[in-house]
């Protein structure tokens, strides 16, 4: 069992930055990719950006390269999403995921992941 917990939603500007947490425990955090995913009103669930389990590897939708960027700290089982240059379009709850079955592999596919935290509010204004 993996419990995850986001942090660090909000209200931003257009343009501005927020950067979220999630928290993981229960299993090794190191052996397990993560993964970011969102959802806006009304629309599927799509997926944002993922990162290793020894975080060499990363992956990332086409609609946030150049401004989101995912790391990770081992020793505090914590995954961090930092988000620049934010539009309007990018508001949605964000959930955190964990992939416990990839075997080193960075997946993008929701149903790849197997533990979900109870996702984090951001709201950008024009």
């Amino acid at each position: 069992q993996v419990q995850l917990v986001e942090s660090g939603g909000g209200l931003v500007q257009a343009g501005g930055s927020l950067r979220l947490s999630c928290a993981a425990s229960g299993r090794t955090f190191s052996s397990y990719a993560m993964g970011w995913f969102r959802q806006a009103p009304g629309k599927e669930r799509e997926f944002v950006i993922a990162i290793s389990g020894n975080g060499a590897r990363t992956r990332y939708a086409d609609s946030v390269k150049g401004r989101f960027t995912i790391s990770r700290d081992n020793a505090k089982n914590t995954v961090y999403l930092q988000m620049n240059s934010l539009k309007p379009e990018d508001t949605a709850v964000y959930y955190c995921a964990a992939d416990t079955g990839g075997f080193g592999r960075v997946r993008s596919y929701h149903y790849e992941y197997d533990y979900w935290g109870q996702g984090t509010q951001v709201t950008v204004s024009s």
